[in-house]
Parts: structure tokens; sequence; C-alpha cells
């Protein structure tokens, strides 16, 4: 079981001298309402773990029924909202804090007390409920959003309105600039987002900003995404994502990618032929920044003095390139066994007990839900671009050359990039990258340094998605009277690059009667590594110039067999449709040597977190592992934690 930290045995050791109100003190498993929800004496706020909160002044007694604030910092209440974020491993994370701190230090205004808003409560509690089931720990009572919380004819008010901090507050552009006009500066996390929520407003039609889950501080980590339809995936079209900042440090990218989404907003207004049929064709999904948390410690840095690897972990102190599950090393084992899947590899459970980063979730859980075809991540530090495989075959040589079976593939992607980058095709062997050159500034990753737990190996082996990692300079923080000269050298090298999402074959697969038949698979014969359809039967497959043999097939259906030939200069991915016939009589038959399903039969559903995949053993497995937070605070145990 996890032991722990010392600080948090002090605190639970102080907490067990002073209990506060526990449910069972209440016939409905609850405590007792307040008086002070009509009336009440303002005083001054002064509880460390709520030190945050958008207001100063609270009262006693509070919706629980402390009457001090000595009482309510000796609660399990409060002890346990000190420590929910290292429980939750940062999800929902400050989140849940804020809100229980709007029960046990309610807001006073004018000698009343407000109460926070029932429904933030029921939005928080619908997204933050699975955390709770993946370590066994059940809701808590005071988070009942029927019975602490009110609504807004009652007066309430939001209390994560903190979270948006300035976020809503407009700047306006430098006089004279017309709304084109980008300015090439160093962004905060507060500019970040309202740029992209500027743009976003400007291009409703074709874009819109969300979030796909929140870092360990609690930042959201924003997308902004443009299509003809924002906010729904069309059928037959592709899904891009452009990741950056997954490193604090390396802010170039973060910068293109806020930088890219206005210029497309922009050149699609004044009907670019260009950009207008990349994004009515195409779905575009921005990250500019996954690691906002580490950004803050390197910017606060600046450009110029920071370090080689200040802010490069997330608030954790986690490499996010490296915490994604090792699916690679389970390839090589299956790569050697023969007619084994070696594709849409699952999570392994044991993964799910180590330290996994809220970002890293966002970004699984973010895959699971859009059926991606084509991804980057952009870094600094040097000027190349890699390809996987990012983990050596052969574990003990750091530096070998590891393909995918896609490697013909992958080359053509990495050189979309650097072919077009005037620095990568610069000449000269002394200038930042120049090591690459005799390489054309493309390596495979394994062949340039090995290591584990990578994004874009995850992407390749356990999804449909095909992911390039581009370097944009020996300067992880350039100074900003870089950032224009940079902007020039990608953004014809991140269009072409999206552009390749049309390349190879598109189409659907569907029974005799027109329904579409999800998660069949699609095989080209001598590539080892199949796609599958998306839940509305479309599928798109990236392939180089040549003659293929494609097969569908699925459960329950005979497979169909086509040859295509992709010509060198098609930038337009070929329709090719599959109607599967039903099979009659008789198991299944696969082409010869293609089968590929013996040590796991049909791809599963992409892997969620299984519920409880965190919980440890235990001495005798009757309390969850987190029990041991709180055993230290004797009868006044918040059992209520406790779902069985």
């Amino acid at each position: 079981m996890r032991p722990p930290p010392p600080l948090l045995l002090t605190m639970l050791v102080l907490a067990a001298a002073r209990p506060g109100c526990e449910p069972a003190w209440d016939p409905e498993g609850g405590c007792p309402g307040s008086a002070a929800a009509d009336s009440a004496m303002c005083v001054d706020l002064q509880l460390q773990t709520c030190s945050d909160v958008t207001y100063n002044r609270t009262a006693f007694p509070t919706l629980l029924q402390h009457r001090s604030r000595e009482a309510v910092e000796s609660s399990s209440e409060y002890i346990l909202l000190s420590v929910l974020h290292h429980l939750l491993e940062g999800q929902c994370n400050p989140d849940l804090r804020l809100l229980g701190c709007a029960v046990l230090a309610p807001r006073c205004e004018g000698g009343r007390v407000r109460r926070p808003c029932r429904h933030v409560c029921g939005a928080l509690r619908e997204a933050c409920q699975p955390a709770f089931d993946a370590i066994d720990m059940a809701w808590p009572y005071f988070l009942d959003c029927g019975r602490y919380f009110s609504g807004p004819e009652e007066g309430c008010y939001d209390p994560l309105e903190k979270l948006r901090g300035g976020l809503d507050i407009e700047e306006a552009l430098p006089s004279g600039h017309p709304p084109t006009f980008i300015q090439f500066t160093h962004h905060s996390y507060a500019q970040m987002v309202r740029v992209l929520r500027r743009t976003a407003a400007r291009c409703a039609h074709i874009s819109k900003t969300y979030s796909i889950g929140r870092s360990f501080d609690g930042r959201d980590l924003l997308v902004i995404e443009f299509s003809s339809r924002p906010g729904q995936h069309e059928l037959m079209e592709p899904e891009v994502k452009l990741i950056g900042n997954i490193h604090g440090n390396e802010v170039a990218g973060r910068e293109m990618l806020i930088y890219l989404a206005q210029y497309l907003c922009s050149e699609y207004l004044l009907g670019s032929p260009r950009i207008q049929r990349l994004l009515n064709t195409t779905r575009i999904h921005l990250l500019p920044s996954m690691n906002p948390d580490g950004y803050e410690v390197a910017a606060a840095e600046g450009a110029g003095y920071n370090g080689w690897t200040s802010g490069r972990q997330n608030a954790q102190n986690l490499d996010l390139n490296r915490n994604f599950p090792d699916l690679t090393s389970e390839y090589y084992r299956l790569a050697s066994v023969r007619g084994a899947r070696s594709d849409h590899i699952a999570i392994p459970q044991h993964y799910w007990w180590g330290k996994v980063a809220p970002e890293t979730k966002a970004i699984m859980k973010w895959m699971r839900t859009i059926p991606f075809v084509l991804s980057a991540s952009l870094h600094g530090g040097d000027l190349v671009v890699s390809y996987p495989f990012d983990f050596s075959k052969h574990p003990q040589e750091e530096k070998m050359f590891s393909p995918t079976p896609d490697d013909k593939m992958f080359k053509l992607l990495a050189r979309a990039y650097a072919d077009v980058h005037p620095m990568m095709m610069d000449r000269s062997e002394n200038r930042c990258g120049g090591n690459f050159l005799k390489r054309g500034s493309i390596i495979n990753g394994a062949d340039w340094y090995s290591f584990t737990g990578g994004m874009s190996d995850f992407n390749y082996l356990h999804s449909n998605c095909f992911e390039i990692t581009v370097e944009l300079g020996c300067m992880k923080f350039p100074p900003e009277e870089a950032l224009y000269t940079i902007w020039q050298h990608n953004k014809e090298p991140l269009l072409n690059f999206m552009e390749m999402v049309h390349r190879g074959i598109k189409g659907m697969v569907m029974d005799k009667f027109g329904k579409p038949v999800k998660n069949a698979r699609i095989l080209v014969k001598g590539i080892r590594h199949d796609i599958t359809t998306a839940p509305d039967g479309d599928y798109w497959r990236l392939l180089p110039p040549g003659a293929h043999i494609v097969i569908a097939q699925a459960p329950g259906y005979s497979k169909v067999i086509k040859k295509v030939i992709i010509p060198a200069r098609m930038k337009r991915a070929g329709r090719v449709d599959f109607i599967l016939q039903p099979l009659r009589t008789g198991p299944q038959k696969f082409l010869p040597g293609s089968r590929r399903g013996g040590l796991g039969g049909e791809p599963q559903e992409p892997d969620e977190e299984p519920l409880g995949a965190r919980r440890q053993p235990t001495t005798g497995g009757s309390k969850p592992w987190w029990w041991s937070y709180f055993t230290s605070l004797g009868q006044h145990q918040p059992r209520w934690l406790l779902k069985y």
C-alpha cells in the first residue's frame, strides 16, 4: 500500500483531536442544516486549504455545524479536501477542493450566507464520479448537491468562477491593427485561452474550443477545433490533432499552434482556396499546451534564462512523454509469435497501479472519443522530425533502427514536414540539427535515442493514429524576437503535414443492408498492422503509393479482398468501400497468414482505466489502499467514504 506523506500524517493526527460533524449525527446520513443560511455574522476566512477561493469572509456555524475555525480544520471533511488531489492523482483538482470549501467555509456577504449553485455541483459530480469509482471511494456526503447547494432563484454563486480568473477578460488588439493581426509574442496561460476563444468566436461557423481535461494544478487542457461542422465527426472526414508543449519548457510548439489557429481562421475568412479546402474536408484539433503547469515554471525564468530541464515535467514531476503505457515491449513480444495480433494492444492493468498524470489520462480519453488518423507532437531542443518506434527492439541498445510495419508511410509523413522546412533543408552541417542533414532531417526515434512510455508509440500501437515528433529548434524557450521567423519556417510544413491525412484510402464498411459495421478490420497484405472502422463504419488507411491488397473482415461476415493502386501523385484519398456478406455456416475464414488474432481475437474497445485499477493490495483486503490516510483519526475516521 502507499504510505501517506509525513506532512499528511501530521495533519491527520491533529485532526483526530477534534472531530467535525459526521453523517451519523443525522438520521438521513448528513449533518443538520444551519440557520446561517439565512443570516450570519461575517468573519475573516483563515483556512489555508481554502485560501484561494473568490471571497474572504465566512460565517459560523457552517453548513456542517462547525462552530469555529479550529473545528473546521480538525474535521475529517477538511482533511479530505487537503489530500484529495493526491488520492485522485490530480483529477478534478482544484474543482473539488473549491466546491468543498464552499460548504466548509460558506461565503458570507452583508450578514448573509450564500450557498454554492446546485447545477455546478451536479456537473462536477458527473465529471468526477469515475475518479472516485476508480479508487473505490464513495462520493463525499457533504458534496450532496441536493442538500448543501441551492438554485439561482435563491441567489447561489459559482464557486469555480476563480478557475476562469481573468480568462473572460478581452484584451484589445493594438490600435490600428485588423482582426486578422497575429501578435508574435509569448502567451501566458490566460492570454492563450483568450486568443483561442476569440479566434473561435470570429470563426464560429467553422471553429469551437473545448477542454479535454485538467492539468494537475487545475488548468484546462484547451483545444481549438476547425471543421465545416465543428463539434461533430462527419462521415469519412479524417481527424488530425497537433499537440504542443508536452514538455513545459519547450514552448515554440505552443506558440506555433496559437499562431496556426489564428492563421486558419483568418485565411478561411479571406477566401484562401487552400485553407477552405483543408477545413472543409478535414477536422483539425489543436492542443497548444499539454503541460500548462510546466510552462508556468519555465516562463517564470523567462526566455534565454530557462535551463535545459526547468519546467520540462508536469506539477507531479512526471515527464509526460515517458508516462504513457509501454506497449512497444509488448509489440516486440507479439511480433515474434506467429498469428498473434500486434495492433490495438490493450493497456496492461499494472500500468494503472503506477503514477499516471491527469494530462496523460486526458490524452488517452481524447483518443478514445475521436477516431484520429494523423498526429504530430511539437517539441524543442533540436531540428529534426522523428517517427516511431521510439523504443529499441533490443532494450539494451540505446540507438538502434527500430521500424514499424508502416515504416515507409512514416518516412513519407516525416518528409512532408522536413522537405518544406527551409532550415531543415539548409545544407550547412554547422547549423542547429546539422548532424541530421545526411538523413534528410528525419530519423527513426529509437535510432536517435531509445526510451519507453512515449506518446507516439502509444498512438500507433493502441489506436489507428499515426503520430510523428517534430523538434522545432535548438532553443527550447526562444526569445520573443525569434518567434516570427520560427513561424515563417513552420507554417508551410504544418499545412503540408496536415494535408497528408488525405493520402491512402478511405471508405465505408457496411453489411448487405447498408448498415455500418463498426470495429471491422482493414488489413493490408504485407503490412502487419490493421486499422479498425469507426462507429459509423467509416475508415481511413494511410498508405504509400503503389499496389496494395486490402482486406476487410469482421466477426460473423465473410472477408472481402480488393486490389488497390495508389498513384504517386495522388493527393486525395481513394474511395474504397466494402460490403460484407454474413457467414452462412461454419467458422469464419481468414486469409492465410493474416489472421493475427491468435492471442487476442478481435480488437477490444479501447481501454479505459478499469474501476479500482489503482487500488493496491491491502492487508486482509478489507479496506481500499487510501484508507491508511485516515487511520490516525480513530473513531472519527470518515467511514462515509467507504462503499462497503
